[in-house]
């Protein structure tokens, strides 16, 4: 955008030197100095070289057919998104660009510049165009209220990852976006007529027309041409779709040593997957100069704390605007106001964004020059930005602890849309209560711990060996517990990956790599008996054919994996012609000889996965059907195939095997899931039964072969999720700390996640968590030492009474009783397995135990102040 509106300048495309744009720039971006900088050339001496140079939104601009250039209600998604924030041309206000006039109905376009050989040459699927179309058609509903219409036009609704398809239904039964499988050809755009026009086949085959207010065109990602000159560079090889190449066993190595490769580098993909790779590349890194760390490491320099003891508070509040998020609903400027009136309220502000980098610096500024004591933010959830915040307090010589968050988003905004008088005025409530309590507050230190090096990983599988092969070259030791007799987990039973390496051969070499590792411990048909301890220094006590052993660990990785679901329906059980994707994989790998002379095979998708019981797709599924297809085609080319589906998503450069399946003449029908197939034993063979709502008439296939696309299903995990204190989703994975920004940690501190365990996901990915996870371990472990909280509970030994239920309700551990000294018998706790609950503090009888931070003349404030 910078770029643009510089070309635009006083029309000419050059700088005359006027200096305008530096007095127009009301951020400062633009500066004198800035203005005047020069390229410069610069030389870098470094060890290792990660790319993380993205990708860019493909530009449908040549596409005369979707008449980008007759019509401004014809937009891209980054067009609309741009639209939709509060920072963009209409403030967040959604209307047409040609007339200003609210959009009444609104549809998107799907696999524009993606799934397309003919047009732009992308054969790849893009992977988050789906995704973000429904996220988008859900804040359009948001914006204009529930009577806009919103239709999404797609082919395969590909919402594969973890709790997508949930917030599909959810768009689609709860925010009433309309769903429409068909690929429009066309957008036309007539002159005199108000709206762009769409004609399209329906799902029954009829044609249908339809005029919509804005169209939006969800374009996919592409690499440019700076990447193929670094390509060119660096001498790493691209794939078909003119990403980095990669290995699935070493999934961000490229060919050349020392340069690793994460993000949209690697091939279309979504934030998390993005943030896993970021992880993984540094792990790779890591491992490469592990003997050089800390020899070039910068000492951060952190202000002195100010000593506030005894000052009268000095509140300063900082409104945030959130976009629209909440200025759209609260009235910001009045919840200011308010503020301002509050006791001991001394500077008040609002900002559009309060967490962005330049407010940060802003209120670090604002706490000095106006000598400010506590700090009130109102704006979103302290559970992601407090740490945020805290940090400015300590960057402007604050205990980081005189901070309170007011929830105006999540508690107001969001649930309070329709109604912004009242949410306004909660507002004002929630700020009035966090003024009164952060006045009581006080000065809290943190507790400082030496951390053990040891790591404990729970699984040897793929996920699990390369975790600890990671961990290992950098120089921690490493215990490998696995319940099973042998290592390798589920992919022992796999044939090849999506890409066609032998995975029998490349887990033979992870598992003597494995052997071979003096810093690698590991413990076959091994059990997890108990956990105690807290992070930095664990003690898990382990159940092993020799008998019981303690193992003392800094950092624990969980990737328990998971395991194939074992059907009851479809024959499965009952018919030798009827087998699952993992038992077909079986006989490629020991009796392909079976396979000969089979003329008809089947493949039935979604067994057991996205329906009520699972509403989750399993996401490795439909990768697996083209690979096991074109085999099979391979094997015997004379077969017919049959593929029964509900979506293909073979996501990413998966695409291909798709389209080789199709060109291979492997025929696909489609069932709904209120449809399913009917099978039924006919001699040595089944028979299928399906209905096509394509072509509106029931199918028969008789098939000598029918093979079950099922799902993975999470392995019995409530004993480990108790044993860690981490929990688990509704589908029985465990849950990560967050979707985006923490996808493989755990809310409780030292815990990690990958693989299976996590969610269903292919080898490639698998890997790439692991080595993520081993990268956020060596975070904790490479520090030496780790910070625990100050906001936790504690005894007064007088008070105490010694009932013991302050023990009893302690889901951490971290009350006991003393065992000497004049207080003995009386609870104590400990402060680095306490995580502030509040438990202990609610349910103490003589009123003994307080919650630092919460104390009750600060919880009585708050009340009082409601």
């Amino acid at each position: 955008e910078g770029r643009a509106e510089a070309e635009r300048c006083l029309n000419c495309g050059y700088c005359c030197e006027c200096y305008q744009c530096v007095e127009a720039c009301g951020a400062g971006a633009v500066t004198l100095d800035t203005h005047r900088q020069q390229p410069e050339t610069m030389s870098l001496n470094v060890g290792s070289v990660i790319l993380a140079s993205g990708a860019k939104a493909f530009d449908p601009s040549g596409m005369a057919e979707y008449s980008r250039h007759k019509s401004r209600d014809v937009l891209t998604s980054l067009e609309f998104e741009r639209l939709l924030s509060a920072s963009g041309p209409t403030m967040g206000h959604l209307v047409r660009l040609s007339d200003g006039a609210e959009p009444k109905s609104i549809a998107w376009l799907q696999c524009i510049g993606s799934r397309d050989v003919h047009h732009c040459g992308h054969g790849y699927c893009s992977s988050v165009c789906c995704m973000y179309a429904i996220k988008q058609a859900v804040i359009a509903k948001e914006h204009a209220g529930d009577e806009l219409d919103c239709t999404i036009f797609y082919i395969d609704m590909r919402t594969h990852g973890k709790d997508f398809d949930r917030y599909r239904e959810a768009a689609e039964e709860i925010h009433g976006v309309k769903f429409i499988r068909t690929r429009v050809p066309a957008i036309e755009v007539v002159e005199g007529r108000p709206y762009p026009i769409i004609d399209y086949v329906d799902e029954e085959g009829h044609p249908a027309r339809a005029g919509y207010d804005l169209v939006i065109l969800s374009t996919g990602l592409e690499t440019d041409d700076d990447f193929k000159h670094l390509s060119a560079k660096f001498g790493f090889e691209l794939t078909e779709g003119g990403f980095c190449s990669t290995d699935s066993f070493l999934p961000v190595h490229s060919p050349v040593k020392g340069l690793f490769a994460c993000g949209t580098s690697l091939g279309p993909r979504d934030i998390p997957q993005s943030v896993i790779d970021a992880g993984a590349a540094a792990a790779a890194a890591g491992s490469l100069l592990a003997e050089s760390r800390h020899t070039l490491t910068c000492v951060r320099e952190i202000p002195a704390q100010r000593n506030t003891s005894g000052d009268r508070p000095r509140i300063g509040v900082f409104v945030c605007r959130c976009g629209i998020n909440i200025a759209g609903v609260v009235d910001v400027v009045a919840v200011q106001d308010y503020a301002a009136s509050l006791p001991y309220v001394e500077y008040v502000a609002d900002n559009l964004y309060t967490c962005s980098q330049d407010t940060q610096e802003i209120i670090t500024a604002t706490i000095k020059e106006h000598n400010l004591n506590r700090i009130v933010v109102a704006a979103c959830t302290p559970k992601t930005h407090e740490p945020l915040f805290q940090e400015t307090l300590v960057n402007a010589g604050l205990n980081k602890y005189l901070f309170e968050m007011a929830n105006i988003r999540n508690q107001d905004s969001w649930v309070h849309r329709k109604n912004p008088a009242a949410a306004t005025e909660k507002a004002m409530d929630l700020v009035r209560m966090a003024v009164a309590k952060v006045a009581l507050k006080e000065p809290v230190e943190d507790t400082e711990l030496e951390v053990n090096r040891g790591v404990l990983v729970v699984g040897a599988g793929v996920s699990g060996i390369s975790a600890a092969l990671s961990l290992a070259s950098q120089g921690y030791p490493v215990t490998i517990v696995e319940r099973e007799p042998q290592p390798g987990g589920e992919a022992k039973k796999l044939h090849t990956t999506w890409k066609g390496e032998n995975v029998k051969d490349r887990l033979q070499a992870l598992l003597e790599a494995l052997d071979e590792n003096p810093m690698i411990d590991l413990a076959c048909g091994t059990e997890i008996k108990s956990v105690e301890g807290f992070v930095g220094n664990f003690r898990t006590t382990l159940e092993t054919p020799a008998g019981s052993r303690v193992v003392e660990h800094g950092a624990a990785i969980i990737a328990a994996g998971a395991r194939e679901y074992t059907p009851s329906e479809y024959l499965y059980g009952h018919h030798d012609a009827v087998m699952t994707h993992l038992e077909l994989d079986c006989v490629f790998m020991d009796d392909p000889g079976k396979l000969n002379g089979i003329e008809n095979v089947a493949f039935i998708q979604c067994v057991g996965s996205r329906e009520k019981k699972r509403p989750y797709c399993s996401r490795v599924c439909c990768t697996h059907t083209m690979e096991s297809a074109l085999k099979l085609k391979k094997h015997n080319p004379d077969c017919r195939i049959y593929v029964l589906y509900r979506d293909i998503r073979t996501y990413g450069e998966r695409e291909s095997l798709y389209r080789d399946a199709r060109l291979a003449g492997i025929m696909f029908l489609r069932y709904d899931p209120e449809a399913k197939p009917k099978v039924s034993a006919d001699g040595g063979r089944v028979r299928i039964e399906a209905y096509d709502p394509v072509l509106e008439q029931q199918f028969s296939i008789p098939a000598d072969l029918l093979v079950l696309a099922t799902a993975v299903i999470p392995r019995i995990n409530e004993k480990l999720a108790r044993l860690f204190k981490v929990t688990l989703n509704e589908d029985g994975f465990f849950s990560e700390k967050h979707a985006k920004l923490g996808p493989n940690e755990f809310a409780s501190d030292g815990v990690y996640l990958c693989g299976m365990a996590h969610y269903p996901k292919p080898i490639d990915e698998s890997v790439a968590q692991a080595l993520a996870a081993a990268s956020r371990a060596c975070t904790l472990l490479s520090a030496g030492k780790v910070e625990v909280s100050g906001e936790v509970a504690a005894v007064d030994p007088v008070a105490c009474s010694g009932c013991g239920v302050c023990i009893e309700i302690c889901s951490y551990s971290a009350p006991s009783f003393k065992v000497d000294g004049p207080f003995a018998g009386r609870a104590e706790i400990n402060p680095v397995l306490c995580k502030g609950c509040g438990l202990c503090t609610a349910s103490c009888r003589s009123g003994a135990i307080t919650l630092k931070g919460f104390a009750p003349e600060q919880i009585l404030a708050m009340i009082e102040a409601m």
